[in-house]
């Protein structure tokens, strides 16, 4: 099949299968005489494998690399679960500082309530401004936000 059936087919787009050929995430398939690349079913697979393991976490050269191994005959399977084990202990530490977020935007939310409550209706009660720097939680780090589509 072409690299835009396999990319209608695995629901991503053309250029995403020619950056996963650049990244060596599929092989390099053989061209037509005219220049079009044909890729068989398992390249359908690898795609479908990809974009499974993206949604758990895995970067693109993480994947890359774990097919490289496979694809020479050796078996990735320790650093796969090696690697998952790290993104699990990631994820919980993530989802701490998302619960310590939302305790401390709960607890803000209940100050400007009654901040609004005694301000002039129509009036400045500065909110932002009286967010205190000392007390913020730390930013959580997710690799689950604002993804780019590949």
């Amino acid at each position: 099949m072409r690299s835009g059936e396999l990319a209608r087919l695995s629901g991503v787009s053309a250029d995403t299968i020619r950056h996963y050929e650049r990244l060596g995430i599929l092989p390099e398939v053989p061209r037509t005489a005219s220049g079009y690349r044909m890729y068989g079913r398992s390249a359908l697979e690898r795609v479908r494998l990809v974009q499974r393991a993206l949604r758990l976490g895995f970067s693109l050269p993480e994947l890359a690399e774990i097919l490289r191994i496979r694809d020479r005959g050796d078996v990735p399977c320790q650093n796969v679960l090696t690697m998952t084990e790290e993104k699990l202990r990631s994820l919980a530490r993530q989802i701490k500082e998302l619960q310590q977020t939302e305790r401390y935007m709960r607890e803000l939310v209940r100050q400007w309530r009654a901040k609004l409550a005694q301000a002039r209706p129509g009036g400045k009660a500065m909110l932002l401004e009286s967010i205190p720097e000392k007390h913020l939680p730390h930013k959580a780090k997710t690799n689950f936000t604002r993804r780019k589509r590949t």
